[in-house]
């Protein structure tokens, strides 16, 4: 494994940026582009020219501009034998890197052998003005250009030079300078930052109730008949129909996943199977999706008959297609209840239905401002050395943004601000950093992928109102060998609440549109209809110009993280089992005020219970009282910075190398036989254990069952008669006095208690279950688990042995006991 880094390097840290210029009034900044750092610009706007003498032996001339600021150069594309050529292009120089206090724009001819000079037009550095949005843009204006010499001659050219900041709205169309060494137009638009929205889904219903009339080719057999439904690359089928009959009957429902605009039709198609892998199409209807009826709620919607049309090959090739009389009944409609989830529940950032109608009011807004990163990690090999083409996307509802790519830089400073709407807390921002690998005409077919630096997830329910949080954030990587810090990005967060009432109302309400609710879709459902809702969001987001490629949208969306993972589920066990460690802890003290071990507490445990039991009416306040206590207690030690992803948490440090080379194997698997039969003898193994425990649980459960079943007869007439006796004491006896002879007997002193287990628990033990009814298998297939440690290492061990002893408190199993637990 690789060598493990400082704890400490994994953790957040908090800065304190120089934001928006240092206007800062307490936690609220004052200017509308307040949550990066200013960065200033000097940029040249080069809109026309006119009357341009020609200098070809044609009599025309092929003109393009060249801006020019000290070593850094841009050019505007070339017209062909044009005299009055129009570009309109913007072109932007960082101040940080100007060693120059003149600005040259020279236009010039292109040829083939030496570009001929035409004219050209200067710019003394301290004469230009300074712009600040929400100023109106600056006008251009035309300028004489000047030869060489410095006259003045016919032709001009409009221009506008201004210094701004990375606010002004030229900044993200504009041709930088620090991507200078980038060409052509295509890969321009690939390092520009741009803002995507999420195509618009629905959850499609399609409600197959019955056919009639059906003509199958073979009458003398009884049809076993389906319905097949495709949309898109969507393919779903009905069971075969139970009547068997001319007349199927189905009442079945198939849920696709539909993106607006609607593309592509729906086709349904009735086939009868005639013999394994071979099906005859009984007739097929296609419906328009624009003219599917829409459900807001869960009144269900009109059904309809469609007719069935069948092709038969006539004449060799051609195929003439008949309509005859057969029909299908069916219900569908386009479900705006739901919420179409592309995200996993945990860290989903939008929770409205599909149809706008339904939204409710927006309850605050989110920004977030990207500052920069440092430390990044080379991505790629570039002229013999390391190199990163760094960019930035956060993903919040249905709105995607993408930073510009900052170009060869370790330090990549992108200080972009972007705001969401928020309709709900309890929802997570993902932001992403990427390596640009489409500089250079990557977009070909069979291209390279952008690599992943790193990913961070932000709670809006973490994050108290109002106030800017600004903190350098740890982009952490699985790899096959081990966890690795890939850099820091430096992120600035701001949650407005325009009405608190209304953030704290949105607590009590589901979590998930009420149709998700009223008419629950299944597990395999939702996994199905996930996974199809990545595949269009993806396939459209990457028809973008400049396009959102596939691999980043799976990687914002978690695509894969449903795979199973070793590390994962250990991870997750240990999550659960810190769960139930305030239990246990509850338990252990319990034990210690039983026994004694600290008198005074012990005396004043009694003197309570007492209390309790003489006013059981302060039961309940006195619960609450001390929850309340507690809440106040622990608010000195709340968290001031957002969770961020903990490396001990996901067991990544602790991982096993051949863990984390499982948890990266492809799906079906890439491995060697070997490699496999050894997974596969482990997961039996960890897999035996569990089988085991639940085999326990079970059996407790059993137990609990055999009391009043009359399985073994003398147990049971001895609980009916412990019943009905405990019944009468009861009835005579008030409860408070019940209580407190039990409350007292539990809590008696280690001098009248017995090392023997008490009488309930040994009858409890006695009791049968049905374990004895079960089949074994044979002797000789054997059972014994004799892989080598590095296979089934102690922490596997040590999972199953605490759930053993979990179940070995409540039920008697042969060789556990409290001496069990490793």
């Amino acid at each position: 494994m690789m060598q493990k880094p400082p704890q400490d390097d994994f953790l957040l840290k908090e800065t304190n940026p120089h934001l928006g210029g240092g206007r800062i009034t307490g936690d609220k900044l004052t200017s509308t582009y307040d949550l990066v750092e200013q960065m200033q610009y000097l940029y040249v706007r080069v809109v026309k020219a006119k009357d341009l003498p020609a200098k070809d032996v044609t009599g025309s001339c092929d003109p393009y501009v060249e801006v020019k600021l000290g070593n850094y150069k841009g050019t505007t594309r070339h017209f062909e034998k044009k005299t009055n050529p129009e570009w309109n292009q913007v072109f932007a120089f960082s101040k940080e890197r100007i060693q120059a206090s003149v600005l040259e724009v020279t236009v010039k001819d292109k040829d083939l052998v030496k570009d001929d000079f035409i004219g050209r037009v200067f710019f003394d550095m301290n004469e230009i003005p300074k712009r600040v949005p929400p100023d109106s843009p600056l006008a251009p204006q035309w300028y004489r250009l000047e030869d060489r010499k410095g006259d003045k001659f016919k032709g001009e050219l409009m221009l506008a030079v201004w210094m701004g900041t990375q606010a002004d709205e030229a900044f993200p169309e504009a041709w930088h300078s620090d991507a200078a060494t980038i060409t052509g137009t295509d890969s321009l638009a690939n390092i520009r930052s741009k803002v995507y929205l999420s195509p618009k889904l629905w959850y499609l219903r399609v409600n197959v109730i019955e056919a009639q009339d059906l003509v199958p080719s073979d009458k003398g057999r009884y049809p076993e008949v389906y319905v097949k439904a495709v949309l898109g690359n969507q393919v779903l089928r009905t069971r075969v129909s139970p009547s068997r009959s001319i007349n199927p009957m189905w009442n079945e429902d198939l849920m696709f996943v539909a993106s607006e605009p609607f593309e592509e039709p729906l086709i349904l198609s009735v086939e009868d199977r005639i013999a394994p892998n071979k099906d005859e199409v009984l007739g097929r209807c296609t419906i328009n999706m624009h003219y599917v009826d829409r459900r807001l709620d869960h009144n269900p919607v009109n059904t309809k008959w469609f007719n069935l049309e069948k092709h038969v090959v006539v004449e060799g090739e051609k195929k003439k297609e008949i309509k005859f009389a057969s029909r299908i009944h069916m219900r569908i409609c386009l479900e705006g209840g739901y919420h179409v989830l592309d995200e996993s529940t945990h860290y989903s950032s939008d929770l409205r239905p599909t149809a706008k109608q339904l939204w409710k009011h927006s309850i605050g807004v989110l920004e977030l401002g990207i500052l920069n990163a440092q430390g990044l990690m080379p991505m790629k090999a570039k002229d013999g050395r390391g190199t990163t083409d760094a960019y930035c996307v956060a993903k919040y509802g249905q709105k995607w943004v993408r930073t510009r790519t900052i170009i060869d830089s370790f330090t990549p400073k992108w200080n972009e601000q972007y705001t969401w709407e928020v309709f709900d807390p309890c929802t997570v921002i993902t932001i992403g950093v990427f390596d640009n690998c489409h500089l250079h005409g990557g977009d070909k077919p069979g291209g390279s992928r952008d690599s992943r630096i790193g990913k961070v997830r932000i709670r809006l329910s973490t994050l108290e109102t109002d106030r800017v949080y600004t903190h350098s954030y740890p982009l952490l990587v699985l790899h096959r060998n081990g966890v690795k810090k890939m850099g820091e990005i430096h992120l600035a967060v701001r949650f407005t609440c325009s009405s608190l009432l209304n953030m704290m109302h949105m607590y009590s309400h589901p979590l998930l549109p009420k149709m998700h609710y009223i008419h629950p879709l299944t597990v395999s459902q939702l996994d199905n209809l996930r996974h199809q809702a990545t595949v269009i969001v993806s396939m459209r987001l990457s028809r973008s110009e400049p396009p959102l490629r596939k691999e980043i949208v799976e990687y914002m969306l978690d695509v894969g993280s449903h795979m199973w993972s070793m590390r994962r589920s250990k991870a997750n066990f240990f999550r659960i089992m810190n769960v139930f460690g305030g239990i246990m802890a509850i338990g252990k003290w319990f034990d210690q005020i039983c026994n004694w071990k600290n008198p005074i507490t012990t005396v004043l445990i009694h003197i309570l219970f007492i209390i309790l039991v003489l006013y059981p009416e302060l039961i309940l306040p006195t619960i609450f009282l001390y929850l309340f206590l507690i809440g106040v207690w622990y608010y000195r030690w709340r968290s001031r910075h957002p969770p961020h992803m903990d490396t001990r948490l996901s067991h990544a440090e602790s991982a096993h190398p051949d863990e984390l080379d499982e948890e990266f194997d492809t799906f079906p698997t890439s491995q060697s036989a070997d490699i496999v039969r050894m997974r596969y003898d482990r997961l039996r193994s960890i897999a035996g254990r569990i089988q085991t425990v639940v085999g326990d649980l079970a059996t407790q459960g059993e137990r609990l069952q055999s009391l009043l079943s009359w399985r073994d007869p003398r147990a049971t007439a001895l609980f009916v008669l412990f019943c009905l006796i405990a019944a009468i004491v009861l009835y005579i006896t008030p409860f408070q006095v019940v209580a407190l002879l039990i409350g007292l007997y539990v809590l008696r002193h280690p001098r009248f208690r017995h090392k023997l287990p008490s009488v309930p628990l040994n009858f409890f033990r006695r009791l049968p279950a049905r374990t004895d009814s079960m089949l074994e298998e044979d002797g000789g297939s054997g059972t014994t688990c004799n892989l080598p440690l590095k296979v089934v290492d102690f922490v596997d061990l040590r999972i199953c042995l605490n759930i053993l002893y979990l179940s070995c408190v409540v039920g008697h199993i042969p060789g556990c006991g409290k001496d069990a637990a490793v």
